[in-house]
């Protein structure tokens, strides 16, 4: 049983995944493959934000520097088209899907990587994004997929990222309180996930709280990223290597 990094088109995936294999890294960094292999699958900056057409798997090592020393996890990244968590998709593509949702069905971890909604943006960009009721409606469609399709999942990551469009994020600030300190004291995961629950994913907390009452085991932690910041970039990693590494 693994964990599995996901998300709908245009979120960011790419350069998150990328970014963290930087090697100016702090307390998380990528095993394999390496940052520069890595380049050259995904591209540079400009064409790593294309969409991906096709189905595809990529395992990455990470190792994280915690407290307890160094321990590692290992990530299947499914790269996927947006299209795929289309209905009409995977009735056309039942072969596909069904390969994806064996992966799924196995995996002890999941970071869904999400986008923020119109109403966290300022208004030059904002109409890029879906409205707060959209993101609401989609939402609801990951709790539906989590509950039917991941029986074995016991951490389940959000991450809100492009944190530094938010306008109500002074990015600086944020990594100062949440960063992680493998040598100090530093916030507990609980008392960052309620900060950031209640800050930047308000409008869905009531269905992030019932998964949470709902399912027996089974603990959401919210995080905030970008590829701007590494402390806040490294956190999801950190938290996964914490609770899953073996």
């Amino acid at each position: 049983m693994g964990i599995v990094y996901i998300g709908d088109r245009s979120v960011g995936k790419t350069h998150l995944a990328l970014e963290l294999a930087n090697p100016r890294s702090q307390c998380v960094k990528v095993v394999s493959p390496d940052y520069e292999y890595l380049k050259s699958i995904l591209g540079n900056d400009e064409d790593s934000t294309k969409p991906t057409n096709l189905i595809d798997l990529k395992p990455i090592e990470v190792q994280a520097q915690l407290r307890s020393g160094r321990k590692n996890v290992v990530i299947d990244w499914i790269d996927t088209p947006g299209e795929m968590w289309r209905d009409r998709w995977q009735k056309d593509n039942p072969d596909k899907w069904k390969a994806v949702l064996e992966n799924m069905r196995q995996s002890e971890g999941i970071l869904l990587v999400l986008s923020p909604h119109r109403g966290q943006l300022s208004s030059d960009i904002a109409s890029e994004y879906s409205n707060e009721i959209q993101w609401c409606n989609r939402f609801d469609k990951w709790v539906d997929f989590f509950k039917d399709q991941c029986p074995k999942a016991r951490h389940i990551v959000l991450c809100l990222n492009k944190a530094d469009l938010i306008t109500s994020v002074d990015l600086k600030q944020e990594s100062a309180k949440l960063a992680f300190n493998p040598n100090g004291s530093s916030m507990s995961w609980r008392d960052r996930h309620t900060h950031v629950l209640q800050k930047y994913f308000r409008p869905i907390r009531p269905q992030i709280e019932q998964i949470n009452k709902n399912t027996a085991g089974l603990s959401v932690q919210c995080f905030i990223t970008s590829i701007h910041d590494r402390p806040l970039l490294e956190l999801p990693w950190i938290y996964l290597a914490s609770f899953l590494a073996k």
